[in-house]
């Protein structure tokens, strides 16, 4: 069924669910709940967008029955960690490729599809202002890199100079605007999969905030005008020495235990990607919040 004019804005999420829809179902849940969510906010009463968004559900409701057995469906905190490790690592994949200055479709890709998981993560919640800053700069990244190769400029790798209001003007909120060519094509049609994930690696991980391609961990931070980007995103964790003491004192309230699980959660996340320093960090910010009641 053809996608209703009002719903347009959804289209590129409603595409990368499609692209994940074997790769990886979870992801491809979320972003088509997202798609249904932000529908329903645009345009839930004609009849056309009614109907497209009715068969939206169904297939929600079908894809929930099918993975009802995978937590990160069952539970929405293990499936934030999922969407957003998948994110950052995507994030991840295309800042290295962009430092390196190694401009290619996949990376333009990697760096588009990041900013619309994250847009994703708000079924969770409010993003935090730090993913705000990821999105935005992935999405200007993504504007700015495919604008330089489609005029035949060289992009300047890394973190450049990026007004406040600059973040999409050519895409804008929708994303890549139709009729935009890349190599003589809409970008957002030209970027295939060909067998294989175009975010190579380990993820990330909760937490996680991309550091240089290379180069040993520690030197001073780097800023994308207001983003702040700590370099040696890999770094060793604290160690438990460095943490207080339990206080016999100490009173958590419920939002405490919870943050605990999140942060339990989250690392389990990690591992399954085999990041252990992200499954580390992530358990020690547990511990010291159980011991301290602060974070």
């Amino acid at each position: 069924m053809a996608l209703p004019a009002p719903l347009r804005p959804i289209q590129h999420h409603l595409r990368t669910a499609q692209e994940h829809e074997k790769r990886d179902p979870v992801v491809a849940y979320y972003c088509r709940l997202y798609a249904m969510q932000t529908g329903m906010k645009l345009d839930s009463k004609t009849p056309e967008c009614r109907k497209f968004l009715v068969k939206l559900m169904d297939q929600l409701e079908t894809m929930k029955k099918e993975l009802n057995d995978n937590d990160s469906i069952t539970q929405e905190v293990v499936g934030n960690a999922h969407i957003e490790n998948y994110a950052l690592k995507m994030f991840l994949y295309a800042d290295n490729e962009d430092r390196s200055g190694r401009f290619h479709k996949n990376m333009i890709k990697s760096f588009y599809t990041a900013s619309l998981l994250l847009d994703v993560l708000s079924v969770f919640g409010e993003l935090s202002e730090e993913n705000i800053q990821h999105r935005k700069y992935a999405r200007w990244k993504a504007t700015y890199i495919h604008n330089c190769l489609k005029s035949g400029e060289a992009p300047q790798p890394g973190p450049i100079g990026m007004d406040e209001d600059e973040e999409a003007d050519e895409f804008g909120a929708d994303g890549f605007s139709h009729g935009a060519s890349f190599r003589g094509a809409d970008p957002s049609h030209t970027f295939q999969d060909q067998g294989q994930d175009v975010a190579p690696g380990p993820a990330p991980g909760i937490g996680f905030t991309p550091g240089p391609a290379s180069g040993p961990s520690g030197p001073p931070t780097t800023n994308y005008n207001n983003i702040q980007v700590p370099p040696g995103a890999h770094a060793p964790a604290n160690t438990p020495a460095e943490l207080p003491p339990p206080s016999g004192g100490v009173h958590l309230s419920p939002e405490d235990f919870t943050k605990a699980q999140k942060y339990c959660k989250y690392a389990g996340s990690a591992l399954q990607y085999e990041d252990v320093s992200t499954a580390v960090q992530n358990l020690q910010k547990a511990l010291k919040l159980l011991t301290t009641g602060k974070e």
